[in-house]
């Protein structure tokens, strides 16, 4: 009977956690302290590596050379310019 108690404590301790987390970052978010993870290349970096892309002279892996990201990096940046490009 003890044991099953203290089951009891825990399930409800473990269902606990995941509110305190949220409601944690909300007040970090609130604060502005929430950033989450820096990006790879800079705006600059990213505008330059777009510009490079539309002159259509390099390849996407040239590109990631010159930037030294990764494959996947590149498509996300490119990506990205084209979803604002189609939404404004």
């Amino acid at each position: 009977m003890f044991f099953n108690i203290l089951t009891t404590f825990t399930e409800f301790e473990g269902d606990l956690l995941p509110m305190r987390t949220r409601k944690g970052m909300s007040i970090a978010k609130a604060k502005g302290r929430l950033r989450g993870r820096a990006p790879k290349l800079s705006s600059p970096r990213q505008a330059h590596l777009l510009k490079l892309h539309a002159i259509g002279e390099h390849t996407v892996a040239e590109l990631a050379e010159l930037a030294e990201v990764s494959h996947p990096t590149v498509y996300r940046v490119l990506k990205r310019a084209q979803s604002e490009s189609s939404a404004a």
